[in-house]
């Protein structure tokens, strides 16, 4: 990832307006910004959710609080708690999110 021609900035999350997105059960409410062609998001997954889709875009995903379970198409599960991350490239790996309790994530890709 080359990052240029972005110049020094602060994010006030909260102030960033939500989008809503349906899971297969659940919702995902995303804070969303734009740097030239990276996307930087703050995600919160309702208790109960899972995704409706694989996902096949690359991440750097981070943990920010409550428990997320990614399940990869081939079968591996991971549990990740706050402060844990993970990362995969691009068409690489599909994967998808679920969580029990509920889960707030920040998000590079």
């Amino acid at each position: 990832m080359q990052m240029s021609n972005i110049p020094f900035g602060t994010t006030d999350w909260s102030k960033i307006e939500p989008t809503h997105h349906k899971g297969e059960t659940g919702s995902a409410i995303w804070r969303t910004q734009t740097f030239g062609g990276i996307r930087v998001r703050m995600v919160e997954y309702t208790p109960g959710y899972l995704a409706d889709h694989w996902c096949v875009k690359g991440h750097i995903l981070l943990v920010l609080d409550g428990e997320l379970v990614t399940e990869l198409e081939d079968g591996r599960v991971f549990t990740l708690k706050a402060g844990q991350s993970y990362q995969v490239a691009d068409n690489a790996e599909p994967h998808r999110s679920r969580t029990e309790t509920g889960a707030k994530l920040f998000i590079v890709d």
